[in-house]
């Protein structure tokens, strides 16, 4: 692609866009914007009412535009796709609330992206956590809103969440990494102390909203976890962009599933002859050259492996220019389980990072089982995608560069980038292998416990046959996904609050790889792999029905 000159269909999308981040000051952070350092969403319903007419707005305005190229065409089908189902799922009345992706967290995990350097830096942080409460208040109520209109999360969720709050609060909990990041910071003691007031407020906040969850809303929070088909219908097209057929994608998991577990035991055979795959992962687990011990080994090493596939894959399969060749690996602040990607400030002067939620009782590390892991967060995972995506201002608007996040693309392409490492050879290793099958074995049983639950799906016999029940779900997910049980405890009450998310990696893979061999078909001999990456990853995040019309050109 060449830069172009902007058009009336980009200028809509930047005002677009603009409204909406003079409405989210944690977005303006996560760009490196200034200004509104200190501030947060109005999370009430009153906000929240204020956003949506923002969407119904740009969305009647859509209606005048013309087209003037194929990159125009790709936005307007984009933003009525997102838009629409913006104000669809508005209009369901319910606030959302679970244990990794609603405010409780996102209010938090936006101070960790704030610099941490100068005393100005750190006097900003403690004005956000001043804010925290008030934004944590307005949150409150919506979710009493939400309530007088019959949507109120489930028991599961609100216990969860509560238990969140208080640890978020405690004397060691997350928010006091601040106050210790100020005193490493060298700042004056004043500043140190306006922090310290900063976490007691913020933290006096997520008490006050574990009270009122577990006081207020939890005697009316029902006990059923599943949300029904029709819900699930519109929040799984909300995470992949596409209308899925429920039943042949849930029968399309458990034969994929099949297909895996076959691969796997395959590789088990190799790994030692007679070993079932249960056997071969002992034998992995216990070969002291894949272990690591500790939190500061593990942050090590994901950084060399990481550095490792930048300087592999930079200029050979992929583009990767400076700035976006810099990726940064940290062990998260919080100890909840799990790994997630944090995008580099608009103009990069923060750079992308990977982030490794430790529980405290994980404490060694095996790297066959997590190799694929950085692969899939950083290069040529999320890192790549995020980070191509900020790059290319002079080719795409901010809307859609910023503005539009979908995670069938977004993990959709990361599941491929693990497969794509392996058809590359950077996973020739037996116990990398094993680990990356792993890992799109846990992707593809998710897609099953995922449908299978809130669809009230047929179970099948060997899982106890009648209809899926959370409990007999759980079971299968602990045959099924190869981590602790603490860890997995979390990712199955993540399941059961955000429901539609976890089949979006498996599926938005199936059609990326779709996809690809359509292009290889249309192309024959001329198909380049590296120009097909590079033309994906340039058009920003789309849902896949817009993704699938973006590369429909033959």
């Amino acid at each position: 692609m060449t830069s172009r000159t902007p058009t009336a269909v980009d200028a809509h999308a930047e005002e677009h866009f603009e409204r909406l981040l003079a409405l989210s000051p944690e977005q303006a952070t996560i760009l490196g914007r200034r200004g509104v350092e200190t501030e947060y969403s109005d999370l009430s319903p009153a906000g929240r009412e204020e956003v949506v007419a923002e969407h119904r707005r740009a969305l009647a305005g859509l209606d005048g535009l013309i087209p003037e190229d194929h990159t125009d065409a790709v936005t307007l089908h984009a933003m009525r796709e997102r838009l629409g189902l913006e104000v669809a799922l508005h209009e369901t009345g319910r606030t959302e609330l679970n244990n990794l992706a609603s405010a409780p967290q996102d209010v938090r995990m936006v101070l960790e992206l704030m610099p941490q350097d100068t005393a100005e830096d750190f006097a900003q942080i403690a004005g956000r956590l001043r804010n925290l409460p008030g934004a944590l208040d307005g949150y409150w109520e919506s979710l009493r809103h939400s309530r007088s209109l019959g949507q109120v999360p489930a028991r599961r969720q609100v216990v969860a969440v509560a238990e969140q709050c208080r640890d978020y609060a405690r004397s060691e909990g997350a928010l006091s990494t601040f106050v210790d990041a100020a005193r490493r910071a060298g700042v004056q003691e004043s500043t140190v102390d306006e922090v310290a007031e900063g976490v007691a407020a913020a933290a006096a906040g997520y008490q006050r909203l574990a009270g009122r969850l577990s006081d207020d809303l939890l005697p009316d929070a029902p006990e059923e976890d599943a949300v029904g088909p029709d819900h699930y219908r519109l929040a799984s097209q909300v995470f992949t962009g596409t209308v899925l057929d429920l039943e042949e994608t849930y029968r399309w998991g458990l034969e994929e599933l099949a297909r895996i577990v076959e691969a796997q035991q395959q590789v088990a055979e190799r790994i030692r002859p007679g070993a079932d795959i249960a056997e071969a992962k002992r034998i992995l687990d216990e070969d002291p050259a894949r272990q690591l011990h500790g939190t500061e080994a593990l942050q090590a090493w994901m950084q060399r492996l990481s550095d490792d596939a930048v300087a592999a894959l930079k200029d050979t399969h992929f583009d990767i220019p400076a700035p976006m060749d810099v990726l940064e690996c940290r062990i998260a602040p919080t100890q909840d389980g799990g790994v997630y990607y944090t995008g580099p400030s608009d103009d990069f002067t923060r750079p992308g990072r990977m982030w490794w939620s430790v529980p405290p009782s994980d404490t060694r590390f095996t790297t066959w089982a997590e190799t694929t892991t950085v692969y899939h967060e950083g290069v040529p995972g999320h890192h790549l995608q995020i980070a191509t995506a900020t790059l290319v201002k002079d080719r795409l608007n901010s809307w859609r560069r910023h503005g539009c996040f979908v995670s069938g693309y977004a993990e959709g392409w990361a599941l491929y980038a693990e497969t794509l490492m392996a058809e590359l050879g950077h996973l020739d290793d037996l116990g990398d292998q094993m680990g990356m099958l792993d890992m799109q074995r846990m992707r593809v049983a998710r897609v099953v416990f995922d449908i299978g639950v809130h669809c009230r799906m047929p179970a099948p016999r060997e899982h106890g046959g009648g209809t899926w029940t959370p409990e007999a779900g759980r079971a299968f997910l602990r045959e099924h996904l190869p981590i602790s049980e603490a860890q997995l405890d979390f990712e199955f009450l993540r399941y059961l609050g955000w429901p539609g998310q976890a089949p979006s990696y498996k599926v938005g893979q199936r059609i990326i790889e779709q996809q690809r061999a359509r292009r290889e078909t249309v192309d024959g001999a001329a198909f380049d792999l590296r120009a097909f990456h590079t033309e994906v990853l340039q058009l920003g995040m789309l849902g896949l029905d817009t993704l699938s019309f973006a590369l429909s050109r033959d």
